[in-house]
């Protein structure tokens, strides 16, 4: 047996000795890790149309935060300056996380870290990881693009909202510079990567709302940019006005899932894997 796999074994033997723990104590660094890691290799043990379904599923839930994010722009258009509406969302955005996270739908940005830490404990290889990313991240942008078209429909015949307010929220996520976007994005991937880490700690259904109500917020209110329900805002601006043309709208999409696996995949996974790692060795 080589150094790395005695090494590895010891990691293994580590993460096998996380006790949980009670009721009312936190869990230990190495339980959440433990827990975070065997989620993630039963994604992989998933065959391929479960996994496109659940995340198709996913995309279609984020369309309800999509849904209110646009009816309350358009409910305080009259009465509120467009920067302060940009803000105002924040408290409705969290919607559909919340129906993805609980529902657990396989969501990109929520899984990023999780399917990544397999690969890390040597579980999973580099390819089964892009692999599964690529599934993954085609069913959440299939299922945008259908509730995208519901919603360009139904928005207008409820009058909840107008193909205005589409056109302003989408051109106002896409309109920034790729780098801008990118950092943008790997900040968006690295909360959503702490999002799936603190629910995995927390214990009961409220804590766990209130800690996806905080994370998912605070990117609205700083206007992070999260590539499944961007891809959502951006597309549907995209049908509907002669501001943003396909090609800006694939370079945006690209750029936000590409700066979104990075803030998981790093900042997350790896640190959060390393961290244990070195105080095992």
């Amino acid at each position: 047996m080589s150094e790395e796999e005695v090494k590895q074994q010891h990691i293994d033997q580590e993460l096998e000795k996380s006790e949980i723990s009670e009721e009312s104590q936190a869990k230990s660094h190495g339980e959440i890790l433990k827990e975070q890691i065997c989620e993630g290799k039963k994604i992989y043990t998933l065959s391929t149309s479960s996994v496109l379904m659940s995340s198709l599923t996913a995309g279609l839930e984020l369309g309800f935060s999509y849904m209110m994010l646009c009816s309350v722009f358009y409910f305080f258009s009259d009465s509120l300056p467009e920067a302060s509406l940009f803000k105002i969302i924040a408290l409705v955005y969290p919607l559909g996380f919340i129906l993805v996270v609980l529902g657990q739908s396989i969501l990109f940005t929520e899984q990023t870290s999780l399917l990544t830490l397999p690969v890390l404990n040597q579980k999973q290889s580099l390819l089964s990881l892009l692999r599964i990313w690529g599934l993954v991240v085609l069913g959440n942008l299939i299922g945008g693009w259908m509730i995208a078209l519901v919603m360009l429909w139904l928005g207008p015949k409820l009058h909840i909202f107008d193909t205005e307010t589409i056109v302003t929220i989408g051109t106002h996520v896409a309109d920034y510079s790729l780098p801008v976007i990118l950092v943008s994005a790997i900040l968006a991937g690295w909360m959503m990567g702490l999002l799936s880490w603190l629910v995995t700690s927390s214990k009961d259904t409220v804590s766990r709302i209130i800690i996806i109500f905080l994370i998912t917020a605070t990117m609205a209110f700083a206007g992070l940019h999260h590539s499944i329900i961007g891809n959502i805002e951006v597309f549907s601006a995209y049908l509907l006005g002669p501001e943003l043309t396909l090609g800006r709208y694939i370079w945006v999409q690209s750029t936000a899932l590409i700066g979104n696996a990075i803030g998981g995949a790093f900042f997350v996974a790896l640190l959060k894997y390393r961290a244990f790692v070195n105080n095992v060795n």
